[in-house]
């Protein structure tokens, strides 16, 4: 119980674990549309970040959405440089779970992008999700710009009026400027398309992801 309590609070940083120089290979191209997986992308395009719980189910939520180029997921939010996964579940360097999404915005909104991310979790529960429990499961949005910061907000707001009439909790999540990204080991990427009878709570088997109403 002391361990669960301990992963579930966020280190302070001079306990955080080193990490390392070297980042985490990947592979060049995206498992599902074989697009590039750390780029270079088109200018045009933007990027948002989201941390919802098991990023294996996030990712896949938004890679099936039209106007999405790329996704990956990997750690951020936290202190230990290129960490791996086991030190990321230790709950010993504050990293989130997230994942990186690559997008045309001339094919699909920010807001539509927010509105997956909404609905694809419940964002009241704090340093968990579900029966995942941890800093690395927390809910957390990342902007890159100050458009996609109102936004967020405005969101949060919206969202947390229709919690209020039905009489749920606040909502816990995070926004705050995009920090450094660090990729998560290769087999992570695309997880549910690699491993089809994979199992995740988040957009995993039997659980289908909202659509934007643009893309429905």
């Amino acid at each position: 119980m002391l361990f669960s309590r301990r992963k579930s609070t966020m280190p302070d940083p001079a306990d955080a674990l080193p990490g390392r120089a070297e980042a985490m290979p990947v592979p060049e191209r995206h498992f599902v549309n074989d697009n590039p997986l750390r780029g270079p992308f088109p200018d045009t395009y933007r990027t948002a970040m989201f941390g919802l719980g098991c990023f294996w189910g996030a990712e896949r939520c938004f890679w099936q959405l039209p106007g999405v180029y790329s996704t990956a997921v990997g750690y951020a939010a936290g202190f230990t440089p290129n960490p791996t996964y086991e030190e990321v579940c230790s709950g010993r360097t504050g990293h989130n779970e997230v994942v990186r999404v690559i997008y045309d915005p001339a094919e699909v909104d920010y807001e539509d992008l927010l509105r997956v991310f909404w609905e694809s979790h419940d964002p009241t529960q704090g340093m968990r999700q579900g029966n995942d429990t941890g800093t690395q499961y927390r809910s957390g949005i990342y902007t890159y710009d100050d458009r996609q910061a109102e936004a967020a907000r405005q969101s949060r707001d919206r969202y947390q009026d229709e919690l209020d009439a039905r009489g749920y909790p606040k909502i816990t999540t995070e926004i705050i400027a995009a920090p450094e990204f660090y990729f998560a080991e290769d087999y992570h990427q695309q997880y549910l398309a690699k491993n089809p009878g994979g199992y995740c709570g988040l957009g995993g088997t039997g659980v289908s992801c909202p659509m934007p109403a643009s893309t429905s």
